[in-house]
């Protein structure tokens, strides 16, 4: 019994943690009252991809669940005449990927070159995310530091009728 507390001890030091969500920021990706878990070593073992789903310490210090749009070196912007955003002046194709239904990638404009070993976080239903768009005169431009990630999350366990596993979008696969 000692053994299997501190293997599960191990395990979610280490390895794999859960996190509730709190909030509509990530909807409909991720629901109020979801449960996801979080691959603690993803970045690890590997580097932070655009599209990824992060857990990380928040701007206010509190574990925060937002979708990566940029990483360092990047160069994010709202927006085209068409009004979607660009990385690297790729435009997103984000409506009816993961894009909250009916509204626009952005309210807010920003144009941003994301330093290197940070990365700019928004969430999927962008009219109800306090993400790096509203952090931009923190001093770093809204983005965050790849060492406050705790992992990727890449699965959806709770509800049972939502069980599934959250890849990354093909969006992100055109930028260069």
């Amino acid at each position: 019994m000692v053994g299997g507390v501190v293997a599960a001890l191990l395990i979610h030091t280490f390895l794999l943690q859960s996190f509730y969500i709190p909030s509509e920021s990530m909807q409909n990706t991720l629901l109020i009252n979801d449960y996801v878990v979080v691959n603690k070593l993803a970045y690890k073992l590997g580097s932070v991809e655009r599209g990824d789903i992060v857990v990380f310490k928040g701007w206010d210090g509190e574990d925060t669940i937002k979708r990566v749009i940029g990483v360092g070196g990047d160069h994010v912007k709202c927006c085209d005449d068409k009004r979607r955003i660009t990385v690297n002046g790729t435009p997103l194709d984000e409506e009816g990927k993961y894009l909250y239904p009916g509204v626009y990638p952005s309210g807010r404009d920003f144009d941003v070159k994301v330093p290197k070993g940070r990365v700019w976080l928004m969430g999927d239903h962008r009219n109800n995310s306090a993400d790096s768009r509203f952090y931009l005169d923190d001093g770093h431009q809204g983005t965050i530091s790849e060492d406050d990630i705790i992992g990727r999350a890449f699965l959806r366990y709770w509800p049972l009728n939502r069980i599934s596993l959250l890849s990354r979008p093909d969006t992100f696969s055109v930028v260069r």
